[in-house]
């Protein structure tokens, strides 16, 4: 578990630096440069991701159950997975309805995500990841939404139902190679099988 601690301080640390502490974050980007910081930042945060996901998978191996979910909580959590996938693809679908309405689908998809996770699993090691990344989802939206009225943004009207297919269609696809194969494959339990 301690891996697992490690990358999620790692991780999450990173990419919490806009929720606590912009300016630290202003002053590496003068510092280092917008390239050189991008470099390190990557760096850092596959690293942290690295750690979690051997962290995860090593606390796995000796598993300490807190609470054990119903089986209806894998159907609502496969549910809520694709929802969360059809919110991340809108993070990439230009003019689709769901950016404009809810502002920073990605962060959305992951606050989902984790939620989903949380009510199917019940290890004390899914409850520091899937509950770590629920709390920052938490954090960073009502950052970047206070950034957002601080700067005065306003989301372009711009909408199209073209856009709204294509993230429905990409998000489900995704969604579907991630539930099927790619799960699985990188995580070792299949949601399907």
């Amino acid at each position: 578990m301690l891996f697992l601690i490690i990358g999620l301080i790692l991780f999450l640390g990173l990419h919490s630096l806009r929720i606590f502490d912009e300016p630290v974050r202003a002053r590496l980007l003068e510092r280092l440069g917008e390239g050189g910081f991008k470099v390190i930042y990557s760096l850092a945060s596959i690293i942290g991701f690295a750690l979690i996901w051997y962290g995860y998978g090593q606390a796995r191996q000796a598993p300490s159950m807190v609470w054990n979910p119903p089986v209806a909580m894998r159907h609502i959590a496969t549910l809520l997975t694709l929802v969360s996938f059809i919110i991340l693809a809108a993070a990439y679908v230009p003019r689709n309805r769901i950016k404009r309405a809810i502002g920073h689908p990605m962060v959305i998809a992951v606050k989902v995500w984790a939620f989903a996770h949380l009510l199917a699993n019940g290890m004390v090691a899914d409850i520091v990841l899937f509950g770590s990344f629920l709390i920052w989802a938490v954090l960073s939206f009502r950052a970047a939404r206070g950034r957002d009225r601080a700067a005065g943004f306003v989301r372009p009207p711009e909408v199209s139902i073209v856009s709204d297919i294509g993230t429905f269609v990409i998000g489900l696809i995704a969604w579907a190679a991630f539930a099927i194969w790619l799960h699985g494959l990188l995580i070792g339990v299949k949601p399907f099988g």
